[in-house]
């Protein structure tokens, strides 16, 4: 095996290393100037030992680092830190990126494994001043059977962020996942309901509110936490049993946000199961952990807590004639210390990852049967490729009344989501901010799909005119904002 290293800065062949390296093997299956790709396939019996997929890259010209969490910090790091990002079905993409002074790609590595956990570094080393490019396999269980994997590696001198967009949607393709266009309302602006009214929600002033963002130009709420429970104190003890006793008659609500002309989605935590919930008795011992300090965590390993949970999505479905789910937290289904990962006892398979996988594919089937154009939102960090079989609305992570948090984080997701929909975190200022500042929200985020989350019956006449133009022009513009090509700098 030889790759082409002319005007390379690539300083020798990728090897493995490895207690059993050499049971594993290593072919290249494409090779130019630019882009290589490999294939690393190890059989069954060694998928429990670690591996590492290794090169090095000459320092020269190196500005920064890319990766799906590197939020502000886009420096590069040294060979003493931690490993720059872990990816698996539950958090992260599996790519990484060096880019130079021109903002021009130098190197971008990308894995096609978006499902099991994959640690991931370009880190500098001080004694030779090179970059050492590690991918490290199998620290944590892994599927039962033999493994294989592609891995590219591109050095073409594009915009990086040009070439963090083309290895996404190799991920995609990579693993068969459609890279469509999603439904029609993925890409609306909308109204949520978290910052404006974390759990203290009141069916006439959420109508209310409804129908005057609805003149504003948005045409979907999302119902955020506090629609199961009377409990408003933050925290996810009664999660578990979703049933909507904030409501008097859920049906009805739906029917009236509808009569609105906006359509509803609602918010599911969806690892969760608090411990004065009836879920929690019923489900003793199915849990990945019980020392979250929010509260017991479902291990969907084991059959009947996936099918539980995905009868709850079905009933809300199809019973409450709702369009969409915003599924949180799937981030928290990981390897805790009290994980049980050597004993199936009722679970099919030892693999978090995978039973992770097994649960979000049967969600996507059963939802999908009763309405193929379910609306779902996931939000940074479980941004993975894998999570678009289900997923068609990708959201930056919480970052309140922080206007340039929310540029950044939306644009990272914006680089890896191909063709969904990527959605800003809620816009939200307070009322005395000055109107120009406020204004910032909007302007900072025009590149993705605007989500509003103030009391608007509480906002000034100003206020309120300013959120109607900048909506309006969103509107306007929506083809170049959602479809245009997209350059990050």
């Amino acid at each position: 095996m030889q790759v082409i290293n002319r005007n390379s800065q690539i300083s020798y062949t990728p090897v493995l290393r490895g207690l059993h390296a050499h049971e594993a093997t290593l072919n290249l299956l494409e090779n130019s100037e630019d882009r290589s790709v490999f294939l690393l396939f190890v059989p069954a019996a060694f998928t429990h030992q670690s591996l590492q997929f290794s090169f090095k890259f000459k320092a020269i010209n190196v500005k920064g680092s890319w990766s799906s969490n590197a939020i502000l910090d886009k420096r590069f790091r040294t060979d003493w830190e931690m490993p720059q990002v872990e990816a698996s079905i539950s958090v992260n993409a599996p790519i990484i990126s060096l880019f130079g002074h021109q903002d021009e790609n130098l190197l971008t590595v990308g894995c096609s494994d978006a499902v099991h956990l994959l640690k991931m570094e370009l880190a500098l080393r001080e004694e030779d001043n090179h970059f050492y490019c590690n991918l490290k396999f199998f620290e944590s269980k892994i599927a039962e059977g033999d493994y294989s994997t592609k891995i590219v590696i591109d050095k073409t001198k594009n915009n990086f962020s040009q070439i963090i967009q083309k290895a996404a949607n190799w991920v995609l393709s990579e693993n068969e996942i459609i890279n469509e266009i999603p439904p029609a309302l993925a890409n609306v602006p909308l109204y949520s309901t978290w910052y404006s009214f974390h759990q203290n929600l009141l069916e006439e002033e959420l109508l209310e509110e409804c129908k005057i963002a609805k003149t504003l130009g948005y045409d979907l709420i999302i119902i955020d936490d506090g629609w199961q429970t009377l409990d408003s104190g933050r925290g996810y003890d009664f999660t578990g049993d979703w049933e909507p006793d904030r409501f008097k008659d859920v049906k009805t609500f739906v029917k009236d946000v509808h009569a609105t002309g906006m359509a509803i989605m609602f918010w599911f935590s969806v690892p969760f199961c608090g411990k004065k919930s009836k879920a929690y008795q019923r489900f003793r011992g199915k849990f990945l952990t019980e020392n979250h300090h929010w509260a017991p965590v479902f291990d969907p390993r084991f059959p009947e807590v996936r099918e539980y949970l995905v009868n709850i999505y079905c009933k809300a479905l199809s019973e409450w004639n709702i369009d969409g789910f915003k599924l949180d937290f799937i981030d928290d289904f990981m390897i805790y210390p009290e994980t049980e990962l050597k004993k199936l006892e009722g679970r099919d398979t030892l693999s978090v990852s995978e039973g992770t996988n097994r649960l979000i594919n049967e969600i996507s089937s059963s939802l999908k049967a009763i309405k193929a154009d379910t609306l779902i939102e996931f939000r940074q960090k479980y941004i993975s490729p894998s999570l678009h079989k289900l997923g068609n609305m990708f959201r930056a992570f919480d970052c309140p009344n922080d206007s340039l948090m929310n540029r950044i984080r939306t644009t990272d997701v914006k680089l890896i989501a191909g063709n969904a929909a990527v959605h800003s975190d809620m816009i939200t200022w307070h009322k005395e901010e000055p109107l120009e500042v406020a204004a910032l929200q909007f302007t900072s985020i025009m590149f993705s799909v605007l989500q509003l989350s103030v009391r608007l019956r509480d906002r000034s006449g100003e206020e309120i005119q300013m959120i109607r133009f900048f909506t309006n022009y969103w509107r306007a513009h929506k083809s170049i904002f959602v479809h245009g090509s997209f350059i990050a700098c």
